[in-house]
């Protein structure tokens, strides 16, 4: 059976079957033990009232009158309905109530015969069903005729009715089980639907999430994952695209500089060959920031440790000439990626101010840690301090005399959020700009 929702639905309706049949069993054990106490209980009852009834009722031979006021006295004394018959089954008497319930309608007698010949009958009240044998014990005469029963259930707990009872609520279940079943099922089609959509190439496809249940989570989450995995693409794809373009210059540079350098004399020589260098370099650094772009992306998980964030910027900035300042702060963070946000602040802050050192300063912000790299350069138009974050981006008339292949800023801000942080670009006061790296306090 290959449908998920007939596998549920005929689950829920056969664990309902046996739930119905063993309630029905137990339910009808329960009325046959209580239906035997009562006749047991019955049974002792009338077996007194019938020794009640030969002491106190008058012997056969007395007149018919006398026996009459007596059983009347009596039936008024324990407000049961009496009738009393002689031994040859001719009505000798029977007591008002008697008379008056059998007037309004048909009920039955329960027979109590006494030791001289004559009957006693007692009317009794519909709900009361048949006996199957007298009250045990009580002489050879009582067990012969029928002693009184439990009360009866309902009609539609009495045998075949009770049947009845548990197929109708069997139907009734079984028809409101399958619409739900099948909402639930139906949901989890629509994911895969979902799914094998944007498998299929469709990265922009997300699934309709409906309710608040498991589903509907699982559903929420596959939106979640495809938003990722459709960023995650996207920037591959430009990085990659990006990546081809910025290749054409230092290619096409390094085809010229090849095809001059035969000719050329010996002084333009030598401007040649260190511009195939510079052009090499520049090749090197763009291929290795392009992998480690991809790598970073590729990581599951980073490899966090205490990482004494005051003492890695004194180490990467001595290399650099910067100036220090700030308190010991220890983040939660990988090393090596650490110090590669530093290395690239710095050589960011060198490229575009050469003229003065770097100012690196490591502070406490709300709940993270601040690591800020600040020069005395050109600054970043307001506008443009969110888009120096983008891969391959460069300021206008700075990628000609800076140099750089638009990937360092990308990387610093890829970092931090892999670590649960940010990164952001401000102005600094007096002049240049403030690049600002939070991290997670460890």
């Amino acid at each position: 059976m290959k449908s998920l929702y007939l596998r549920i639905y005929l689950t829920v309706v056969a664990v309902l079957l046996l739930f119905a049949l063993l309630a029905g069993w137990l339910f009808q054990r329960n009325i046959e033990h209580a239906r035997e106490q009562d006749r047991v209980v019955w049974g002792d009852r009338l077996a007194a009232w019938g020794e009640l009834a030969q002491h106190a009722l008058p012997d056969a031979d007395a007149p018919r009158a006398e026996q009459a006021d007596a059983l009347e006295e009596w039936s008024q004394r324990l407000r049961v309905p009496l009738a009393l018959d002689d031994a040859s089954g001719r009505r000798i008497a029977s007591s008002a109530l008697y008379e008056r319930i059998e007037r309004e309608g048909a009920r039955r007698r329960l027979r109590l015969p006494l030791g001289d010949g004559r009957v006693l009958w007692v009317l009794r009240p519909q709900r009361l069903g048949p006996l199957a044998e007298g009250p045990p014990g009580r002489g050879p005469e009582a067990r012969h005729h029928p002693p009184p029963a439990l009360v009866e259930p309902p009609w539609f707990l009495r045998g075949g009715g009770l049947v009845a009872a548990l197929v109708v609520l069997f139907i009734a279940v079984s028809a409101g089980a399958y619409p739900v079943v099948r909402r639930l099922t139906r949901q989890l089609e629509a994911l895969k639907r979902g799914v094998e959509t944007f498998g299929s190439g469709e990265l922009s496809h997300r699934v309709a999430v409906s309710g608040r249940d498991e589903v509907a989570a699982v559903a929420a989450s596959f939106n979640q994952a495809a938003e990722r995995i459709e960023a995650l693409v996207r920037s591959h794809q430009s990085l990659l695209a990006n990546a081809s373009h910025e290749l054409r210059s230092p290619l096409a540079r390094l085809k010229m500089a090849l095809s001059l350098l035969e000719t050329a004399e010996p002084q333009a020589r030598a401007r040649l060959q260190q511009e195939i260098a510079h052009n090499i370099r520049e090749l090197d650094t763009l291929v290795e920031e392009v992998l480690f772009a991809s790598r970073l992306d590729a990581m599951p998980s980073l490899e966090r440790g205490p990482v004494d964030l005051l003492g890695l910027a004194a180490e990467e900035g001595v290399r650099f000439g910067a100036e220090l300042e700030g308190e010991p702060l220890v983040v939660a963070a990988d090393e090596r990626l650490v110090r590669r946000v530093l290395r690239n602040l710095l050589e960011n802050a060198r490229r575009y101010a050469p003229q003065t050192p770097p100012m690196v300063q490591v502070r406490r912000g709300p709940g993270c840690a601040e690591l800020r790299v600040c020069d005395r350069g050109s600054g970043v138009p307001a506008d443009q301090r969110e888009r120096i974050f983008e891969p391959f981006y460069r300021l206008r008339g700075h990628a000609e005399h800076a140099g750089g292949v638009g990937l360092g800023l990308s990387l610093v801000r890829q970092i931090a959020r892999r670590h649960g942080g940010d990164a952001r670009c401000e102005a600094r006061e007096g002049g240049g700009s403030c690049f600002v790296v939070t991290l997670p306090l460890g």
